[in-house]
């Protein structure tokens, strides 16, 4: 942990062997003592917007606002942390304010429709969005006008704008993935399983684009696991996912297999498995 007030006597010390050994003043002082400060807060401003915990963070910039109300980086701040804290509309309150004000910028425009979105006040998202010009081509921009076109139904629109912000980035999984739901919901089974595959691609990990992906294999009647990386447990879990869209499919003795071998190889107790293959014995013999 440094200390700012060494670092700024540093600073002044460094400061009085040069510019001929002339001693600094006063203000020069504390201005070195300001600048180091400065650094030190917005470390910590960096750090309460990844690590730490939202509502600690949320807390965290609403005091340092009460101090300094005019700091737009701590406006931003807050609202970033309440969109962490799943508290949407309260974020998209203040990034009305940033957007309202001299400092709003475009990426703050795009900011508040994300809060709306999640605020799921859509058509107040749509009209955010149209207000960011054309030049402003961004991943986030064209994310979120996909997600607009999805809710519109517009499904031309939503495809074009997935395909460009799958360009716009390195880590196209979470768009990728978004892409294949809007396709599964249209039904378009085949093109939604292309799509979590290649999402999976990107980030190995991802249990919402393995689970996706089954669903979207088992809507095609396909009730084998994709060849993707998975530990015991995901398995058992992707079996369960299967079951359970087999029996959708009215492939009841399909489903009842899986849902056995759910069971078999969870390495611990699957009791939803359990209770639904009880559940399903039971009315075959009712």
């Amino acid at each position: 942990m440094r200390h700012p007030v060494m670092i700024a006597l540093c600073l002044s010390g460094t400061a009085l062997l040069t510019a001929c050994n002339k001693p600094m003043s006063d203000a020069q002082v504390q201005r070195a003592v300001k600048d180091v400060n400065v650094i030190d807060e917005s470390n910590l401003n960096d750090i309460m917007l990844t690590v730490g915990d939202p509502n600690e963070a949320v807390r965290y910039f609403q005091g340092a606002l009460q101090k300094d109300p005019g700091r737009i980086d701590l406006k931003r701040g807050l609202a970033k942390s309440l969109v962490r804290a799943n508290k949407p509309t309260e974020a998209a309150a203040i990034w009305q304010e940033i957007v309202a004000s001299p400092e709003g910028t475009n990426d703050d425009k795009v900011m508040l429709a994300e809060a709306q979105i999640r605020a799921n006040l859509w058509d107040k998202a749509k009209a955010t969005l149209n207000t960011v010009p054309p030049t402003h081509e961004t991943y986030d921009r064209y994310r979120l006008e996909a997600m607009v076109a999805d809710a519109d139904r517009n499904w031309k629109k939503a495809d074009s704008f997935y395909e460009i912000a799958a360009g716009l980035t390195t880590k196209p999984a979470n768009v990728l993935n978004n892409w294949g739901y809007s396709k599964l919901t249209r039904k378009d089974y085949a093109g939604a399983e292309k799509l979590f595959t290649e999402a999976l691609t990107y980030e190995a990990s991802m249990f919402t684009a393995k689970n996706n992906l089954v669903l979207a294999r088992a809507a095609q009647r396909k009730y084998d696991l994709p060849v993707v990386q998975m530990t015991q447990t995901e398995r058992a879990e992707l079996l369960y996912t299967m079951a359970l869209a087999a029996i959708k499919n009215g492939d009841i003795s399909v489903g009842k297999g899986l849902l056995q071998q759910a069971i078999d190889t969870h390495p611990q107790y699957f009791e939803a498995a359990s209770r639904s293959l009880a559940a399903l014995d039971a009315n075959v013999t009712n």
